[in-house]
């Protein structure tokens, strides 16, 4: 560990030294909070302490039965020439437009599918360092597969204890896919292309349901790019100190998250507070992101959220990222302002959002004023 003190680097003292030796072990040296938590501390250093109007605690939650209905049955939706399609359809149109998160089984993912997934991200975060650090952004041999901590870590005041390895999909490309790390390549294709036709079926209900004409092609342009991202949140001793993600709304079309049993996602439902989406077996937690609220006009909802870490146990999730690819315009679908008798957003590239969205820290929905009309 050459020679970092982790303990004496308490919460309150100010030793800036010991924290560039934190960041310098965590973010640099490739180590990861994985590293950090392996070396045994019993309390969480500086740096990864966060302000208390930014931590989370169970305690200050509300109640989510007025803003998350019970998992929805979403088989008919897949099949061919399945039943309640239309009625599925407008119960999904409504959770978007409500909390912007819901929950969906009968999906086409199976159980062993997800096991596997998640086994995978824990079979990647506990590999030896030396195993993890070629996939660091600066030593990826491919721009589409990276190995990280935190969300922007130089640009973070406070670090998220939480590591990441993100694995982009565009096409099918196998000359992409041969670089994914072959502990969780097989796992990840698979929950991906499982995956597939579900994805399919809620994008379209929920641009369709927005009530304008919009072609398939169209559809299919929004969802190009897929990215499977394995997040994994090492035991914490001080979870109440810190963060596993801060407050952001995703940059993505539709996220559809995997979780494990541990619990600790909380949703932002409007102004009233807080809430956090049970784990339920087998079920996935489907998101609108920043892309789909900008397409419809700001009817669906990219609501804010975040993540707590266990004091007791890894926590791990696999989100995909569903993304057009940069140089696709967004903006409200043709035939929206004038149905709601406003414009909300421009148009404007991906790419550009895309650029803006991540040149900085986690800040809420504030990243959606890029995209929004000028007054």
């Amino acid at each position: 560990m050459g020679g970092i003190d982790f303990e004496s680097s308490s919460p309150n003292s100010g030793n800036i030294e010991k924290e560039s030796d934190v960041f310098e072990f965590v973010v640099k040296n490739g180590h990861g909070v994985k590293g950090l938590a392996d070396t045994g501390l019993t309390t969480v250093p500086p740096r990864y302490i966060h302000p208390p109007q930014e931590r989370i605690d169970r305690k200050d939650t509300i109640d989510s039965t007025p803003y998350l209905g019970p998992p929805i049955d979403i088989s008919g939706l897949l099949e061919l020439g399945g039943e309640n399609k239309d009625e599925i359809s407008k119960t999904l149109c409504a959770a978007a437009e409500k909390l912007g998160f819901f929950q969906v089984v009968n999906h086409g993912v199976s159980h062993e599918v997800m096991e596997n997934a998640k086994r995978a991200a824990h079979i990647f975060f506990n590999l030896p360092r030396e195993k993890k650090v070629p996939y660091l952004r600066e030593n990826s041999p491919c721009p589409h597969v990276h190995y990280g901590t935190s969300f922007s870590p130089e640009a973070e005041k406070s670090l998220e204890w939480k590591d990441y390895l993100s694995m982009v999909y565009i096409n099918d490309d196998e000359e992409v896919q041969k670089f994914w790390p072959t502990e969780c390549r097989d796992a990840a294709l698979a929950y991906l292309k499982s995956a597939s036709k579900m994805i399919h079926g809620i994008l379209s209900a929920l641009l369709r349901g927005l009530g304008v004409d919009i072609d398939e092609s169209t559809i299919l342009s929004y969802s190009d790019a897929r990215a499977v991202n394995m997040n994994f949140y090492p035991p914490c001793p001080n979870p109440e100190l810190t963060v596993g993600v801060g407050r952001h709304s995703d940059l993505a079309a539709l996220t559809i998250l995997l979780q494990d049993d541990i619990g600790g996602l909380f949703v932002k439902a409007e102004n009233k507070g807080w809430i956090e989406i049970p784990p339920v077996e087998d079920a996935l937690v489907i998101n609108v992101g920043d892309t789909l609220e900008i397409l419809s006009n700001g009817k669906y909802k990219s609501a804010e959220h975040r993540a707590l870490a266990s004091t007791t146990r890894a926590r791990v999730s696999v989100p995909i990222f569903v993304s057009p690819i940069p140089p696709t315009t967004i903006g409200p679908l043709p035939g929206l302002p004038e149905k709601h008798g406003k414009t909300v957003y421009r148009q404007l590239l991906f790419g550009e959002y895309k650029d803006n969205y991540f040149k900085g820290a986690h800040q809420g929905k504030a990243t959606l004023d890029f995209a929004k009309v000028s007054n």
